[in-house]
């Protein structure tokens, strides 16, 4: 942050109105002059309505002038009421991401031409989500690092792979400067439905059909989940840490975004050492009696999904 003499800096958010902008944004006017983007303005007169999915980058010069930071949240669901349910096979799923990583280009590329320091994006862990099917959940794998080649199994997952690769091109000088970019691969950002968990389908669907069912799934959104609080920390960090460079002096980085979960599977340790990250939730306490409940009484207490 700037000195209290300064102005504060003009972090542009897109997808503003969206499911993690509403729960990051109150945090960020609290330090920031933030600048708000999303396709309709939901009613709201802070909204800048732009379609960033068709926009050329050359059309949005003016929107990006003077910021300091963007922090990319806006993504095109592929099918209506939710990214993922059901009514799009997952073998049609490639146009609209790969439309959302044209989104993602229009985003880097708008952000590199205006002189933009840093850009923070919502990542996914779907962008590696391929250890999590086939070993986390097998019991063959403990935690899975960020350092690690993501690796999808489904076209979500391989979208926002692309996205963080996209973002090295930007970072690693080799256009003419070096953007700094942060990729958040979020975890579970929101209360997990407790009441769901008993039955033979999960609470929320997801990308492909390789995610547990009932208690498993109850196991596995423990691991997965952030908090409200932890989520406005974390992209507070990644916005504000000075130095971002990696072990070869690229400013770019992919942290995780997930609480303190005594059940976690996805490592912290480039949030944790490079931003500084000390996330205060644990989800084994917030959800102690859903614990309790659903996994100590019936005696299927252990670990992970595959423990």
């Amino acid at each position: 942050m700037p000195s209290e003499s300064a102005q504060p800096p003009v972090v542009l958010v897109t997808g503003a109105t969206g499911y993690m902008g509403r729960q990051i944004v109150p945090a960020l006017r609290e330090r920031y002059r933030v600048r708000l983007v999303d396709v309709a303005d939901a009613g709201r007169t802070d909204i800048e309505v732009v379609d960033l999915f068709e926009s050329d980058p050359s059309a949005l010069a003016g929107l990006f002038e003077g910021v300091d930071t963007v922090v990319h949240l806006a993504y095109k669901h592929s099918a209506p009421g939710s990214n993922y349910d059901g009514s799009v096979p997952a073998i049609d799923k490639f146009e609209v991401e790969f439309g959302n990583l044209r989104m993602a280009q229009n985003v880097y590329r708008a952000a590199f031409d205006a002189g933009v320091r840093r850009v923070v994006v919502a990542s996914s862990n779907h962008a590696a989500d391929w250890y999590e099917h086939t070993l986390v959940h097998h019991g063959f794998k403990d935690v899975v690092d960020p350092y690690e080649l993501p690796l999808a199994d489904n076209f979500y997952g391989w979208s926002k792979a692309c996205y963080e690769h996209l973002g090295f091109v930007y970072a690693c000088g080799g256009l003419g400067r070096a953007l700094e970019v942060v990729q958040v691969r979020i975890g579970a950002p929101r209360e997990l439905d407790v009441a769901g968990y008993s039955a033979d389908e999960p609470p929320a669907p997801q990308p492909g059909p390789s995610f547990p069912t009932g208690i498993a799934r109850f196991k596995r959104d423990l691991g997965a989940w952030l908090s409200e609080r932890d989520a406005q920390q974390l992209f507070v960090r990644c916005i504000e840490t000075e130095n971002i460079e990696n072990e070869h002096g690229v400013p770019w980085q992919v942290v995780y975004g997930i609480s303190d979960n005594t059940r976690a599977f996805w490592s912290l340790i480039s949030a944790r050492q490079v931003f500084g990250y000390r996330p205060v939730d644990d989800s084994e306490v917030r959800y102690a009696e859903a614990v309790q409940k659903l996994l100590v009484a019936s005696g299927t207490a252990g670990g992970r999904v595959g423990a």
